[in-house]
């Protein structure tokens, strides 16, 4: 009897839980059609003309998520609830129309991963064949915005990225930091099953070791991308794909094994081109493109340009050098630095470095990656 009054008990309690759930989820619901409604007068404020790249402000974004993260307390974590926040915030913004993002396609790659984290899912996300005509298409207004890729933590630069700067007219306006985990994708039930796996030569490098550990038989095949590899791996019996999470959805297969990467540290840096200069948010960096005066001297010409930054105690965080494309053996440099351009101690240290320089330009001055 002591026993069934327990169970008893316990039935009760769980009804007890699953009404306050039930409660909790009509009062969450309530809130973000609220929140949807304040996002709707926000575009009647701005007229009936009003694109979605119009009143969408991503150095007021950054600070609501900032915000988000110090507020905070658990049980979830800040990436899970940064996530959440960006899909309603995604959701509010796509109401009246929905952002165009062009990306580095196809779809299915990381870049687009890299979209769905800054943006969420309910932006038109536009795959393009090469990083020129992401820039291409976000200058025409095709796109609102671009996405590709400026670094990676073990490969380094992506020089083509850099190099668009020199000619484009276009603006950073945000960075997004991934975590570049590598998953087993495919068709089949079990790793017994798979014959070869495709995927692009960088990943299958990256998993490596994981692959000579269990799948030591397997053939690997380089592709063009992991994209290319997923859609084998649809199409294909006997074989497996390597990539990101999106590839698995777009593509429709199972996800075999989770993050197979040998470095769980391996992160790609991606920034967000537009066509404005943002404000300040209140955590920002600043991007400059830089050369030396034509008539400095050889010797200590990266350290008279890096001087001014000194002086004003302004941090660097990335320095890379390009051929200038003006006459041979002449470079110029990309610097990022903490702080924004039109704030003190950033804007005095680049007033000085602007006279000292035969090119200078602000390239952007947007929020720091969040989450």
């Amino acid at each position: 009897m002591g026993l069934r009054a327990d169970k008893n008990g316990d039935a009760q309690d769980l009804a007890e839980i699953r009404k306050r759930i039930n409660e909790v989820d009509e009062q969450i619901q309530a809130l973000i059609s609220e929140r949807a409604q304040i996002a709707q007068q926000v575009g009647v404020a701005k007229g009936d003309l009003a694109a979605a790249v119009d009143y969408y402000r991503p150095e007021r974004e950054a600070e609501i998520l900032r915000n988000i993260v110090d507020r905070n307390e658990g049980p979830l974590r800040d990436e899970e609830m940064l996530r959440l926040f960006r899909e309603i915030m995604s959701a509010c913004l796509a109401q009246q129309e929905p952002l165009k993002v062009g990306f580095l396609g196809p779809e299915g790659t990381f870049t687009q991963t890299a979209v769905f984290k800054q943006f969420g899912h309910s932006v038109r996300a536009l795959p393009f064949h090469t990083i020129d005509e992401v820039f291409q298409e976000v200058e025409s207004g095709v796109a609102d915005f671009g996405v590709v890729p400026i670094e990676n933590s073990t490969e380094g630069s992506v020089n083509n990225t850099l190099d668009m700067f020199l000619t484009s007219p276009l603006k950073i306006a945000g960075e997004i930091e991934l975590r570049i985990e590598q998953h087993l994708l495919g068709r089949m039930t079990g790793l017994e099953n798979i014959e070869r796996i495709c995927a692009h030569e960088q990943s299958l490098a990256q998993c490596r070791g994981w692959l000579r550990e269990y799948l030591p038989h397997v053939e690997l095949i380089g592709m063009s991308s992991n994209a290319a590899g997923a859609r084998r791996a649809r199409d294909e019996e006997g074989t497996a794909a390597i990539g990101a999470d999106v590839a698995a959805d777009v593509y429709d297969l199972k996800t075999l094994v989770s993050s197979i990467e040998d470095r769980s540290d391996n992160s790609t840096r991606f920034l967000v081109v537009g066509r404005e200069l943002l404000a300040a948010s209140g955590n920002d960096k600043t991007t400059i493109l830089v050369s030396t005066s034509d008539t400095a001297d050889g010797a200590g010409v990266l350290h008279s340009l890096l001087q001014p930054l000194a002086d004003h105690g302004v941090v660097l965080t990335f320095i890379e050098s390009r051929p200038s494309r003006r006459k041979n053996w002449d470079y110029v440099f990309f610097i990022d630095i903490e702080g924004h351009a039109n704030e003190s101690p950033v804007a005095d240290a680049l007033a000085v470095l602007e006279k000292e320089s035969s090119l200078f330009r602000v390239l952007g001055a947007y929020p720091k990656a969040v989450g």
